[in-house]
């Protein structure tokens, strides 16, 4: 699986390595955002929560650098089940050996969740960028300001990005901000890697999408996929 955003790969001293999480409670656009910054499906996407499991990789190389974002499950404030209890354990855990966090929130939408999250992130020693997402579906663009200054209290973050994951606008803006934020290294991955994960692993998560998105009320969350057969013929992947 390659990527053609990576094939001006950096081969100078001056170009730059690291990594960036993205993290934020359920439904707020983390996985559009990575599918929209690598320019291909690797994240799975549904409206119901829960859809992000694992922490998925996602690899971008330039000739600037390669920047390594790390896409969590969404953080549950009432975490009582077993499954969000561990959630939210590997959304956390992203915060670690991180250069970044980029925390993302939809526009004029404020909720506890948010706070939560927001609040978990005063302990990280690293800049935190409040990303601010669906710019594009809010109304009154003229409301944007109070709503960030009254509820959300910008202050308490380094910087604040708008962006609209779904059509792109302010995407660019925020990758050349993340890679003016990492330090000078030389990438770790291949330049044609665009993820950590294996190919059975991305095939049991779209198969998992689709079922999602075709079940309803609580089978859904139950659900977990187990690729057995995993087979190349003609060109074609054959699973099982």
């Amino acid at each position: 699986m390659s990527n053609e955003a990576t094939r001006d790969a950096p081969r100078t001293e001056d170009s730059r390595f690291g990594y960036a999480a993205l993290v934020g409670r359920p439904n707020v656009g983390k996985s559009t955002l990575m599918n929209r910054i690598l320019g291909q499906k690797l994240s799975i996407v549904t409206a119901k929560p829960q859809t992000t499991r694992q922490q998925v990789a996602g690899i971008k190389t330039t000739e600037k650098g390669q920047v390594v974002y790390i896409d969590t499950p969404g953080i549950h404030l009432a975490a009582k089940k077993a499954l969000n209890r561990y959630m939210n354990r590997i959304a956390q855990a992203a915060f670690q050996d991180v250069d970044l966090v980029l925390f993302l929130i939809e526009a004029g939408r404020w909720t506890r969740q948010d706070e939560n999250v927001a609040r978990s992130l005063k302990k990280v020693d690293v800049p935190v960028f409040l990303v601010v997402n669906k710019i594009d579906l809010l109304p009154d663009k003229r409301e944007l300001l109070t709503f960030l200054d009254r509820e959300v209290r910008i202050g308490r973050f380094s910087e604040v990005l708008l962006i609209a994951a779904k059509n792109g606008d302010g995407v660019d803006d925020l990758e050349n901000r993340v890679m003016e934020e990492l330090p000078f290294s030389r990438p770790f991955y291949d330049e044609d890697q665009f993820t950590n994960r294996s190919e059975r692993f991305l095939a049991a998560e779209l198969v998992r999408e689709q079922l999602m998105l075709r079940l309803h009320k609580e089978i859904p969350y139950a659900l977990t996929v187990e690729i057995e057969s995993f087979k190349r013929e003609d060109g074609l992947v054959r699973i099982g």
